[in-house]
């Protein structure tokens, strides 16, 4: 008897997946793709939209025909702050634009004299402005620097929702990638903010739909209930969110550390979005005050360092064990710092020292998000959970709370697994999604 399973691709910047989970969330087939980025009109890196929509047919297509397994539902977990402009016959009308393209200071000036300005905008939107990372501005863009590309375009849809239109045909705009730092959507009035209308894009967006929506439809002979995707870090929460009830923080790591209080729903003031908090939105469509620290990058770009002043492996700090002794020395030196590497007696005690500047910083970005909220517990997925000087060294910084690394396999796929639970899978939710470890 072939395994009833969902294929859920799981698209990230730079890893595409395609997994298999079977009725008990258990990944039992995976695909790893890498792909070239290619570049915009203005030459501009940016995703390879075409190779990707080959890719992801290609893919689906070789696993609806494996005998082991019978594909029930397709889901997507992208990033955000992407998006897809469609034409009259539903293709791509452009690129997929970068949301590090640079973005033409003259026009963020001209967005904001018109719209209210920063702080004000950015707290109806509760985003930080960030240029092209607010995806919203991007259709101010497309709007005022490429208007054959507005008049070409019938619909503009987000990244997970685009993917997931690939083999549904069905367009639908989602609240995931609508709240996610876009500008797009005004936080007080609960709708589009009159900006989206009064340039023209409004009716370009498709109908709203919930997180939990899927389309029956054939594809090649199959049956399948396709999901509306999913933004991948509303995605990475879902597992949390049904399994632990009580209030928690989520601290994602990776690249980006980004610190999630679910049980907050306390409006963003101007200091916290000028510290760049914002607010992501559940798949249940209720707020989710976040912060974000670019700490896994700092922590990449010094390891480099540190392991080529004292000749080291990189790989050897992944291994490293807690050191009290060298982590009291240290408490009372000044912060770290690269350009002085020769004050540390081996590359030990400048790892430590990196790890506990990167704590303190993550120590500020986490209480910012705390509010009010009774939050007994602090959950740390992704590399640094692995990592026992960091570990160590936040459950000291939080002695109030109970911290645990948590882990998930895959969690962005299982979230868009799980929002679409009832529509593929015959069985109840398994409790143990998360396992934790606690670290006092």
């Amino acid at each position: 008897m072939p395994v009833p399973v969902i294929a859920v691709f799981d698209i990230g910047k730079t890893n595409k997946k395609l997994l298999l989970l079977n009725e008990q969330y258990h990944i039992v087939f995976e695909q790893q793709t890498c792909m070239q980025e290619t570049t915009d009109e203005a030459g501009d890196p940016c995703e390879d939209l075409h190779l990707l929509i080959h890719n992801m047919q290609q893919q689906l297509t070789a696993v609806l025909t494996m005998e082991a397994f019978e594909v029930k539902a397709v889901n997507v977990s992208a990033y955000g702050a992407s998006l897809v402009c469609i034409n009259e016959n539903g293709a791509p009308a452009g690129p997929l634009y970068n949301y590090l393209k640079p973005y033409p200071e003259e026009l963020l000036n001209r967005f904001y004299t018109a719209y209210g300005d920063r702080a004000h905008f950015s707290h109806q939107t509760a985003s930080p402005a960030l240029g092209s990372l607010n995806a919203g501005l991007q259709l101010y863009r497309i709007r005022h620097h490429q208007l054959s590309l507005f008049s070409r375009t019938c619909y503009t849809l987000h990244l997970p929702q685009f993917l997931s239109y690939l083999f549904s045909g069905q367009t639908f705009s989602e609240m995931t990638s609508i709240g996610c730092h876009t500008g797009l959507w005004d936080f007080i009035q609960q709708q589009y903010h009159s900006w989206v209308d009064k340039e023209g894009w409004l009716d370009k967006l498709p109908l709203i739909v919930p997180t939990t929506w899927t389309t029956l439809t054939q594809v090649q002979q199959h049956a399948l209930h396709i999901g509306v995707g999913i933004h991948d870090s509303s995605a990475a929460l879902v597992p949390y969110l049904l399994q632990f009830h009580e209030p928690f923080v989520l601290l994602s790591t990776g690249t980006w550390c980004i610190s999630m209080n679910p049980f907050n729903h306390e409006p963003l003031t101007t200091e916290e979005l000028q510290q760049d908090c914002l607010c992501y939105i559940r798949y249940d469509g209720l707020p989710v005050k976040s912060s974000r620290l670019f700490a896994g990058h700092m922590h990449e770009m010094a390891v480099q360092k540190i392991a080529a002043f004292f000749g080291d492996d990189q790989q050897h700090f992944k291994e490293l064990p807690y050191d009290p002794q060298i982590a009291a020395q240290l408490a009372q030196s000044p912060e770290f710092s690269i350009l002085e590497m020769s004050r540390y007696e081996n590359s030990a005690v400048a790892y430590h020292h990196l790890v506990m500047m990167l704590v303190k910083q993550q120590q500020y970005a986490t209480r910012l998000i705390l509010g009010r909220t009774a939050v007994k517990r602090l959950f740390i997925d992704g590399g640094f959970a692995r990592n026992n000087i960091y570990m160590q060294l936040l459950a000291k910084a939080f002695p109030e709370m109970e911290v645990y690394a948590a882990t998930v396999s895959q969690a962005s796929a299982m979230g868009a697994a799980l929002v679409i639970h009832d529509s593929w899978n015959t069985q109840p939710v398994p409790a143990n999604l998360v396992q934790l470890k606690h670290y006092a």
